[in-house]
């Protein structure tokens, strides 16, 4: 549990834990219940207004705890609609949220982590670096914030539907944090949102996809962006613990979990690099006849990067490819590229790498699986 000064925040704790704090201070387990409609559904925060509660219990709630949300330092809105927010991290630092309005649905992408230590090389996160993981608190307040200034949609829906873990981090390397705030976004005591419009994107941390698919089992996307692990070894680095091969037995394990759930295969278009032909081609052998969905990702670029954005035709080809193979393939719109705000571009500020560099002294040497070199093993 985070605490303000020797106060608990409550703000990310799940149903159970809520629970357990108010049993533990004499209090009926339903008090929990109560406390998350009003915070997540009302969006009160101040425990002088929620009037259903005592007032000898308010005033315990005042004394021994707080609702602490993370401190907004900008919004940014971009021409197409789209909205980022930059929330302050502590020391200096500073993650972002971004919102994307469509008409059938408005999705939240959320950070986990300040920076991001698994280094693919074609992410402004990752060329950030790392700081700290992301309280579950701090998870959870991103949303929070986005839906209370937010206008409700057309049909007096919440104007978030869908959130995914796509922002600043991998979500399972925070999986402490990250499995509590799920919690949270699903309960239908708190933000109720489906596990079908609750998505997890990770580079391959494969135990932890296990875990999820036990734990939460929501949306699973995995950021796959090369057919062979050469290429693969260069553009996401947890490939040489994880190699495809045994990270896509595990999205097959994931998706058996439930009917008609599909894995959705995140593959960013990088201009002579994984654009070719031949790796369409690749894809086609890897996940033909699968529950697979294909997510073609023009590359965004960032300032220091060495890639370039694969053209509008060879994109369209490169997906004309896949879809003649009977694979669903579709290919993501850029949205809020004026505002910074577009996939892969999240970078929020990242200045203190101490816990980066720390980290590097507890990556451990493991042995490759394919070759028995000595390969980069991140702690999570």
């Amino acid at each position: 549990m985070s605490a303000a000064g020797d106060k608990t925040n409550l703000l990310g704790l799940p149903q159970r834990e809520l629970e357990d704090w108010f049993a533990a201070r004499g209090e009926k387990p339903f008090r929990a219940r109560q406390l998350m409609q009003w915070v997540y559904q009302r969006g009160v925060t101040s425990f002088d207004a929620m009037t259903d509660l005592s007032k000898g219990l308010r005033a315990k709630l005042d004394d021994m705890a707080t609702i602490g949300l993370p401190v907004v330092q900008s919004q940014h809105d971009s021409a197409d609609g789209t909205i980022k927010w930059l929330f302050a991290s502590g020391n200096g630092q500073a993650i972002e949220a971004v919102y994307i309005p469509e008409p059938s649905r408005g999705t939240l992408c959320i950070s986990s982590q300040v920076g991001c230590a698994l280094d693919c090389s074609f992410c402004a996160t990752g060329h950030q670096g790392f700081n700290r993981n992301l309280t579950a608190a701090e998870i959870v307040g991103q949303v929070w914030h986005a839906r209370q200034v937010l206008s409700p949609r057309p049909n007096g829906e919440s104007a978030i539907t869908n959130v995914v873990f796509m922002g600043m981090g991998e979500p399972l390397a925070n999986y402490r944090a990250v499995k509590p705030a799920l919690e949270v976004l699903l309960s239908d005591w708190a933000f109720g949102l489906s596990r079908r419009r609750v998505t997890v994107s990770t580079s391959g941390i494969v135990p932890h996809i296990d875990r999820l698919a036990a734990d939460c089992n929501v949306s699973l996307a995995v950021s796959l962006h090369a057919p062979t692990d050469e290429l693969r070894d260069v553009l996401v680095p947890i490939n040489r613990l994880h190699p495809i091969g045994e990270l896509l037995d595990a999205c097959w394990r994931y998706a058996a979990q439930h009917t008609n759930r599909y894995i959705t295969f995140e593959y960013v278009m990088l201009r002579g690099v994984n654009d070719a032909p031949e790796y369409a081609e690749g894809l086609v052998r890897l996940l033909k006849g699968k529950p697979a969905k294909i997510n073609l990702i023009p590359f965004n670029p960032f300032p220091g990067t060495e890639y370039e954005r694969s053209s509008a035709d060879t994109i369209r080809h490169f997906q004309q490819r896949l879809r003649r193979h009977n694979l669903i393939a579709t290919t993501r719109r850029t949205r809020g590229d004026d505002i910074d705000a577009a996939c892969g571009q999240l970078a929020g500020r990242v200045s203190d790498r101490v816990q980066r560099r720390l980290g590097e002294r507890t990556i451990s040497k493991s042995p490759d699986r394919r070759s028995g070199a000595s390969r980069n093993r991140a702690t999570v």
